[in-house]
């Protein structure tokens, strides 16, 4: 998202400078910007309202509620700044982590409805690093039916990209992705760079 403001609190959560209060705060901020664009296909329908002058012509949400699923637990720290848009929203939960020798993510819990045909989900996940946690996710979720998928993410690797691209065309999965910014690579490690570190554990701190 080509954005100054955006720009702005990316630059300062990058910043090793930046403790966890205003990590969380700047996160906050940064997903409502990020959420603005990532809603732009949100369904609406058309309504009538009284004015305190006259009636006009409006639109409102439609359909079943949007479902919110940020991935656990790093995704927590970006739920407020959605679901400040929309409060009508449904959350659902989905909890993945990833095997530090193989880079694989594995999912240890998931809180969702069975059947999600006909609803619009937006998946919730700080960091798209080798891709693998999000791809899951957007499967997971087309799997139970989910005609419309968007995740948001605050960075991206190209590699990251990559999978996720080749993943969901085999998987016949059409998402879309709003980003802040996508950076250069990954590192040995599997981490962003130039990035911002972990984001889980600069949410909430380590839990060792």
């Amino acid at each position: 998202m080509d954005h100054p403001l955006v720009a702005h609190k990316l630059t300062q959560l990058r910043s090793t400078g930046t403790d966890s209060p205003t990590f969380r705060r700047l996160t906050d901020e940064l997903v409502t910007l990020l959420a603005y664009e990532a809603t732009r296909t949100v369904r609406v329908e058309a309504c009538r309202v009284t004015t305190p002058v006259t009636e006009a012509d409006g639109v409102r949400l439609s359909g079943a509620p949007p479902l919110v699923v940020p991935i656990l637990r790093a995704g927590l720290g970006m739920l407020e700044g959605l679901t400040r848009l929309i409060p009508t929203c449904e959350v659902g939960f989905v909890g993945m982590v990833r095997d530090e020798q193989t880079l694989e993510p594995t999912t240890y819990a998931e809180r969702l409805p069975k059947d999600l045909r006909g609803r619009q989900c937006y998946v919730l996940d700080p960091m798209l690093a080798t891709g693998g946690s999000l791809a899951a996710s957007v499967k997971f979720l087309h799997d139970r039916g989910a005609d419309q998928i968007t995740c948001i993410c605050l960075l991206a690797a190209p590699e990251g990209l990559e999978r996720i691209q080749t993943l969901t065309e085999q998987w016949q999965i059409s998402f879309g992705l709003v980003v802040a910014a996508v950076d250069d690579h990954l590192n040995e490690v599997g981490y962003i760079v130039p990035g911002l570190g972990d984001a889980g554990d600069r949410l909430y701190g380590l839990a060792e």
